[in-house]
């Protein structure tokens, strides 16, 4: 396992989750805040908090480094079972997209609208975690 940082600045934090939230902040008052220190920081997150938190990452199918592929079939389907899933649970979809296409996305997401809100936010967050992880790792070369 790659070593995680023991601390990072807020500006590295922003750039590692999307954007400016509520966790992001407190992320950066932690030690080891993409390691066991995130996980009591998402304990003591409001629910709103939490939301927050996803909603500044991007869309799945909307392009950023992460995603590939450019199949028009699943870009339809992807923008509407987004629509679906932030009119369902009031926050955007998050995965760790691992080089998976997006094609390869459609039945995950498929399988997680019908999951409850609470079990989606804790899922969110945790994949949400798991990409800062990745774009952490991937920029530092390792």
């Amino acid at each position: 396992m790659h070593e995680l940082p023991r601390q990072l600045s807020l500006e590295e934090l922003v750039e590692l989750f999307s954007g400016r939230t509520v966790l992001v902040e407190r992320l950066a008052a932690v030690a080891d805040p993409l390691g066991a220190g995130y996980e009591r920081v998402l304990a003591e997150l409001a629910e709103e908090e939490r939301a927050e938190a996803l909603a500044v990452h991007p869309r799945i199918g909307e392009r950023s480094p992460e995603q590939r592929g450019a199949e028009p079939d699943a870009l339809a389907e992807l923008a509407e079972l987004n629509r679906a899933y932030e009119e369902r649970f009031g926050f955007r979809f998050v995965v760790f997209v691992a080089g998976r296409s997006r094609r390869e996305l459609l039945p995950v997401l498929r399988e997680r609208l019908g999951r409850p809100r609470p079990e989606e936010l804790d899922t969110g967050l945790t994949e949400l975690v798991a990409i800062a992880r990745s774009r952490w790792r991937s920029r530092r070369g390792r």
